[in-house]
C-alpha cells in the first residue's frame, strides 16, 4: 500500500510514519532526511540541493521530486510505502501522480492547541538526537537516554510554530481538496494520546 501522510505541524506524520515502518514494514519516506542523505553523499541532486540551502533559500521542487523518484525506485519501497512530508504543494502532488499510485491519502485533523501543546514542549538532545517531550521528563535539561542536554528547537517556540502553521494553510490545505476530489483522502482525528490515534489510523489502513 502506497500511502500519504497529510497534516499540520506537530499532528504527528513522522511519529505515525516511524512506528509503520517498524511495526508494519512501510518505509518511511521523509523529504528531510533525503535531502540530508543526498547532501552527505554528495550525489549530483544533493549539491544542487546544499547550493540552495546555503544561499538560504527554499529547494526548487524539481530536485525535491527528483530525489523522491529517486527513492521511490529502491528496493524496499516496491511493495509499499509512507511518503511523510510530501507533497507540500499542488504542483508537487501533481509531479508525483506521474512517478507513484498512491492508495490513500491520509489527513491527520489536530487542532491548534493541540499542536502548540505537542510542539512547545518537545525538547531533543544535542548528544543523541533523542527527541522528548516536557510532560514526560523529570528534569527539562537532562536527556535521559545518555544525560546530554535537552534544547528547544527554534521552530517548536509559540511565535513560529504559529507562523509555521500559517504557512501550512496557505501552501499545503490545497493537497486536501485536491486529493479529496482524486477519491483518495480520508480524515482521521489525532487529538488524543498517540497511541490512540496510531490505532485509528490501523483501522482506517485496515491492516
Amino acid at each position: 500500500m502506497n500511502i500519504i501522510f497529510l497534516g499540520a505541524p506537530g499532528a504527528g506524520k513522522g511519529t505515525h510514519a516511524a512506528r509503520l515502518k517498524v511495526e508494519k514494514g512501510y518505509p518511511q519516506i521523509s523529504t528531510g532526511d533525503m535531502l540530508r542523505r543526498n547532501i552527505a553523499e554528495g550525489t549530483p541532486l544533493g549539491l544542487a540541493a546544499k547550493q540552495y540551502i546555503d544561499e538560504g533559500e527554499l529547494v526548487p521542487d524539481e530536485v525535491v521530486i527528483g530525489m523522491v523518484k529517486q527513492r521511490l525506485a529502491e528496493a524496499d519501497a516496491q511493495n509499499g510505502f509512507v511518503l511523510d512530508g510530501f507533497p507540500r504543494t499542488v504542483t508537487q502532488a501533481q509531479a508525483l501522480d506521474g512517478i507513484a499510485r498512491i492508495d490513500v491519502v491520509l489527513n491527520l485533523e489536530v487542532t491548534e492547541d493541540t499542536v502548540l501543546k505537542r510542539l512547545s514542549g518537545r525538547r531533543v538532545c544535542t548528544s543523541c538526537g533523542s527527541v522528548f517531550h516536557t510532560s514526560r521528563l523529570e528534569d527539562e535539561t537532562v536527556c535521559p537516554l545518555c544525560g546530554g542536554k535537552l534544547m528547544q528547537r527554534a521552530d517548536d517556540k509559540p511565535e513560529t510554530i504559529l507562523h509555521r502553521l500559517e504557512v501550512y494553510h496557505e501552501q499545503t490545505e490545497p493537497l486536501i481538496e485536491y486529493y479529496d476530489q482524486a477519491g483518495l483522502l480520508i480524515n482521521v482525528q489525532v487529538d488524543g494520546d498517540a497511541d490512540d490515534n496510531y490505532r485509528d489510523i490501523l483501522k482506517v489502513l485496515g491492516i
